[in-house]
């Protein structure tokens, strides 16, 4: 990674940076992963999100209807919940995604649950 500069409106000493992750993956249908948080005016509402996953990836997905500042609902993939109650996993979602959304965008992400476990057996 280069080091950033100063522009000329910064003070002296005064640097920004920018780390970028990409993950690229083959396009799916749905054109989702594993959650969607659907934004209170974004341009699609969750009955046609819906529509659209029951009618090309059917009880794969249940979908969640909220009461939160920026976003109206939350579209989780079934299996997510297998290894995490949705009581847990939303609101670290929300809490996440909140800090980069606003209600006008739906958020796609992709969630990687893994479990540790340490055993102790007596012999």
């Amino acid at each position: 990674m280069h080091a950033a500069k100063s522009s000329p409106d910064e003070p002296h000493g005064v640097s920004r940076k920018a780390e970028l992750s990409i993950k690229m993956a083959e396009f799916e249908i749905p054109p989702m992963q594993d959650v969607l948080l659907v934004g209170r005016k974004a341009p699609i509402g969750p009955e046609a999100v819906r529509r659209m996953v029951d009618a090309l990836t059917p009880d794969q997905y249940v979908i969640l209807h909220l009461d939160h500042r920026i976003f109206e609902a939350v579209v989780l993939r079934k299996s997510l919940l297998t290894f995490m109650p949705q009581e847990k996993l939303v609101p670290i979602l929300l809490e996440e995604a909140s800090r980069v959304a606003s209600e006008y965008v739906v958020i796609k992400a992709q969630v990687s649950v893994i479990i540790q476990v340490k055993r102790a057996v007596d012999l």
